[in-house]
C-alpha cells in the first residue's frame, strides 16, 4: 500500500487483525452487548509494529532507561536525546512510542533543547499488553518528578493526556498538540466503525468503559481538560487527518485560554510529524 493511500486510511483500521473484525462482526450478530466486551479488550490492547527508519538515529543516539511508575506499578522506558538541560518532553500516541516523534527531538536538538520521551506501558518496548489514557498521564507526572521540564508536545492521545496532566496541575511554560482528539465519546465510536461493528455497539462499549473506571470518561475530553489549561498552547492539526478530525482542533482551541491553532492540509496523521515546516513551526513556537 502507497503512503497516500495509508494516509487515507484510519491507523486502527490499517493495524486491526482481519481475523478480529470477522469475530467481532460474529459476537455482534448473537449479543451486540456482548460485542462491546470483546471491543473493550482490543480498545486497550495497543498494536505494535517494526520501528520506522526515521527513527532509528533518535533510538540509537539516546540513553535508555527502563523505570516503574509508582502510582501504577507499571514499567516504562525512557529516552534521552541531546545533553541540553533545557527539556522538552514529548508524549506519543495510541500504539505509538517514545522515538515517534524523533524528527521533532533532531530538530529541538538544533535549536539547544534535549527532549525526554517514553514508551507508554504495553506500547514499543515497554512489557504488558493493556494500556490506558490514565498510564500515559501517571508517566508524565512521574517523569515531570524525576527529570523536571517546562515544555511538551504530544501526539493524538499523547496531546490529550497533556492536557489532562495540565489540568490537573502539571507546571508547564509552554504546550503543543498534535492531532489530538477531543471527545472519547467521539473515540469509542470511530473505534467500533473501524471494527465494521454497528454504532450501537459503542454505546455499549462506552457504557461499559464509564463504569469500568468509575466515571463519566469524558472527563478526559481535551476540550474539557482545557478549560483549566492558561498556558500558551499551539493546536496543530491537519484537515486531511481520517484518524481524528480537525473540528477536535477546532473545539479545543476554542477553550483555551492562550490557544493558538495551526491548521495543515494533505499530512493526515502521522505524515505531519514528519514535515519539516510544521516541525519548524512547532519547535519555534516551543523554545519562544
Amino acid at each position: 500500500m502507497t503512503t497516500t493511500k495509508k494516509d487515507a486510511v484510519p491507523v486502527q483500521a490499517l493495524l486491526m487483525p482481519k481475523q478480529f473484525i470477522a469475530i467481532g462482526k460474529i459476537i455482534q450478530f448473537f449479543s451486540p452487548k456482548l460485542a462491546s466486551r470483546f471491543a473493550a479488550k482490543l480498545f486497550l490492547t495497543p498494536f505494535k509494529y517494526p520501528m520506522p527508519e526515521r527513527e532509528k538515529h533518535m533510538y540509537n543516539n539516546s540513553r535508555i532507561e527502563r523505570l516503574t511508575v509508582p502510582s501504577i506499578n507499571r514499567e516504562i522506558v525512557v529516552f534521552h536525546y541531546g545533553t541540553s538541560p533545557k527539556k522538552v518532553l514529548l508524549c506519543h500516541g495510541w500504539s505509538g512510542s517514545g522515538t515517534q516523534l524523533a524528527k521533532i527531538a533532531e530538530s529541538l536538538e538544533k535549536k539547544g533543547y534535549s527532549t525526554i520521551s517514553f514508551d507508554a506501558p504495553a506500547h514499543g518496548r515497554a512489557p504488558g499488553k493493556i494500556s490506558m489514557m490514565p498510564f500515559f498521564i501517571e508517566s508524565v507526572k512521574y517523569l515531570h518528578e524525576k527529570y523536571p521540564f517546562q515544555l511538551a508536545i504530544g501526539h493524538s492521545l499523547g496531546g490529550m493526556s497533556l492536557l489532562k496532566a495540565v489540568s490537573d496541575g502539571l507546571p508547564l511554560d509552554r504546550l503543543s498538540i498534535i492531532g489530538t482528539a477531543n471527545s472519547i465519546t467521539h473515540i469509542t465510536k470511530d473505534f467500533v466503525r473501524n471494527m465494521r461493528l454497528k454504532p450501537e455497539v459503542a454505546t455499549h462499549l462506552k457504557s461499559y468503559m464509564d463504569g469500568k473506571f468509575g466515571e463519566d470518561l469524558d472527563n478526559y475530553s481535551g476540550a474539557v481538560s482545557a478549560k483549566n489549561v492558561n498556558i500558551p498552547t499551539l493546536v496543530v492539526h491537519d484537515k486531511d487527518d481520517v484518524d481524528v478530525h480537525y473540528s477536535s482542533a477546532q473545539e479545543i482551541n476554542s477553550v483555551l485560554d492562550k490557544g493558538s491553532l495551526l491548521l495543515t492540509e494533505k499530512l493526515g496523521h502521522r505524515r505531519i510529524l514528519g514535515h519539516p515546516e510544521t516541525i519548524e513551526e512547532i519547535t519555534s513556537f516551543i523554545t519562544e
